[in-house]
């Protein structure tokens, strides 16, 4: 399959087995995401691998978007590590970093046929305190992981693509 190919089939998952993913999986899509490009290379990513019955039980009082899947992995970066566009106007390269990082592994985790909703809406105060983040780290996105239910299907919105002269310009914005 080409990346393209890839990239159009991959859905968000919401529905799960109850399947655990395989260690030999989980260490593919941690590979994924350390392989991931960073500003100046600085690699703030810290990644929390939440697979534990008990760590799982947690992610319902977070987020109402847990799906029940077998594994979610936390992305965060840690602002003490992250680059800041410092020379111009200061700004946060971490969350940006944490972005990348969380996409590779969502399409590797695609590339192994496996399943994965990328989730912003988390309670950041509820999940740092029921996971014990530190305050240096930000977390920024929960991937949710696991084999997709032989039911689970894209949602109603997942075709829907504005034309790309809708979303891209050349040379500059006025044209």
């Amino acid at each position: 399959m080409s990346f393209l190919e890839l990239a159009a089939a991959r859905f968000s998952v919401r529905k799960f087995t109850p399947d655990p993913v395989s260690d030999n999986a989980l260490q593919r899509i941690l590979e994924a995401g350390r392989l991931a490009p960073t500003a100046v290379n600085h690699q703030p990513q810290r990644i929390l691998v939440i697979n534990s019955a008990e760590a799982l039980a947690k992610l319902p009082d977070c987020t109402p978007y847990h799906f029940n899947a077998p594994l979610a992995l936390l992305i965060c970066y840690d602002k003490t590590a992250s680059y800041k566009r410092s020379r111009y106007d200061g700004k946060e390269g971490g969350e940006i970093d944490a972005s990348i990082v969380t996409t590779h592994m969502m399409l590797q985790v695609a590339d192994m046929g496996l399943g994965a909703t990328w989730v912003m809406g988390f309670d950041p105060v509820k999940i740092r305190a029921a996971y014990h983040i530190p305050e240096t780290l930000e977390s920024v996105a929960l991937l949710v992981i696991g084999h997709p239910a032989p039911d689970a299907q894209p949602s109603q919105k997942h075709g829907l693509r504005l034309p790309l002269e809708d979303t891209v310009k050349y040379n500059d914005f006025a044209g």
